[in-house]
């Protein structure tokens, strides 16, 4: 079994950037073996090693070190040991962290816990990763524990077809329907591969097939009910819509309701993975696309840059983020939009909002992604699903 070092704080931010959490990749190998695609583990592995969060059964040891991509038995056995009882798993722990006997005792004893959620990645994830473990080595404990997520997933919906971010629900803002960081769009995603009969979900029955099958389709009405419509215009998404209205809401003190780019991104591109998408469909991609195309925001780029270092709360920081005039920096947007005007907007925590990057304290220019490119993919791909579906 081979290891490999605790992987850098750099490396799993890079990561979460570069890399959409909503990607489900078939299986695929390498020069070793089998091998599982694991990305969608990086944001809470991230957020264990470098964001102090007081409600983690267990916090990583100094030098521990990590399973490799082909382990994926021991791998797949440690998403075993994090899954609670009510088939849903927690968020923020490495689930390709090499656990001391001491820690898997620890997390063994919190299986009655219901913290569990679909918040930076948890819990389709670990679905996802444990149908294709199954396939690739019949384990009879993966494919149940894959069949009791998939039924946490179905029974965390609402009537009107949304997902919030924590179930049992809490009496906060995770009550509400929550695209942030791929929580709703993550778990369509895992429902889309059961309903298009990926081959690593055979082992599901026709009965929880039709479940799923509905589930989605419940989902994709909801979608498209949340789908900002301003006085008949139709543009995009907010990170988090109300649960009963579905109008966009404020999470946390630093998410205000706003059109978002970055969710609303992956929204699109599920919207386009559809097969014979109906006119419901088809409007909300063109609208969002026209959105995406008005709202490139030209001649700067957003830059890391040295700085003191300087501990707050959540993390550590030796850089600062600044913004660069540079007439040859391709488009790029803004992570908010101000509802009615479309103006970029930021914000501190507190609620207070703003409107340049440079108003932003530094614990949020550097504990936050303010700008991004995720809507390019969008761009880039509408051209030939166009052609697929309307026409020239």
């Amino acid at each position: 079994m081979k290891k490999v070092p605790l992987i850098s704080s750099l490396f799993f931010f890079l990561m979460t950037l570069s890399v959409p959490a909503t990607r489900a990749q078939d299986l695929t190998r390498n020069d070793t073996g089998s091998v599982i695609d694991i990305s969608g583990f990086c944001d809470s592995a991230h957020h264990w090693y470098d964001i102090r969060d007081e409600d983690h059964v267990i916090n990583p040891l100094p030098e521990r070190k990590r399973y490799s991509p082909e382990d994926v038995r021991d791998i797949a056995d440690n998403i075993l040991l994090f899954q609670k009882k009510n088939g849903g798993w927690p968020k923020n722990y490495d689930m390709l962290a090499i656990l001391t006997p001491a820690q898997k005792k620890t997390v063994l004893a919190s299986k009655n816990a219901v913290n569990t959620t679909f918040d930076n990645g948890a819990t389709h994830t670990q679905v996802e990763y444990l149908a294709k473990a199954y396939t690739l080595n019949g384990d009879e404990r993966y494919k149940k524990a894959c069949l009791k997520g998939i039924d946490f997933i179905l029974r965390a919906q609402y009537p009107n077809g949304g997902w919030p971010q924590f179930y049992p629900l809490r009496k906060d803002y995770s009550r509400y329907i929550t695209f942030n960081d791929d929580a709703m769009i993550g778990v369509m995603q895992v429902l889309h591969h059961i309903v298009e009969g990926r081959p690593y979900y055979s082992f599901v029955d026709r009965s929880l097939r039709q479940r799923v099958k509905t589930a989605f389709e419940k989902g994709i009405d909801c979608i498209l009910n949340c789908q900002i419509n301003e006085n008949g215009k139709i543009t995009v998404w907010c990170q988090q819509h109300d649960d009963i209205t579905l109008k966009p809401r404020w999470a946390r003190t630093f998410e205000p309701p706003s059109a978002c780019s970055f969710e609303s991104s992956d929204i699109v591109m599920l919207l386009m993975s559809i097969d014979h998408p109906g006119k419901r469909v088809i409007k909300a991609v063109q609208s969002a696309v026209k959105w995406f195309y008005d709202s490139r925001i030209f001649g700067i780029r957003a830059d890391s840059i040295p700085a003191p270092k300087v501990s707050y709360r959540y993390h550590n920081t030796d850089f600062d983020v600044v913004v660069v005039k540079d007439p040859k920096a391709p488009p790029v947007w803004s992570r908010y939009y101000e509802l009615k005007t479309n103006r970029p907007l930021f914000c501190n925590r507190r609620d207070r909002i703003v409107y340049s990057l440079a108003q932003v304290d530094r614990e949020r220019r550097t504990g936050y992604r303010w700008y991004g490119y995720g809507p390019q993919q969008v761009l880039d791909a509408y051209p030939a699903w166009k052609k697929r579906w309307v026409g020239e």
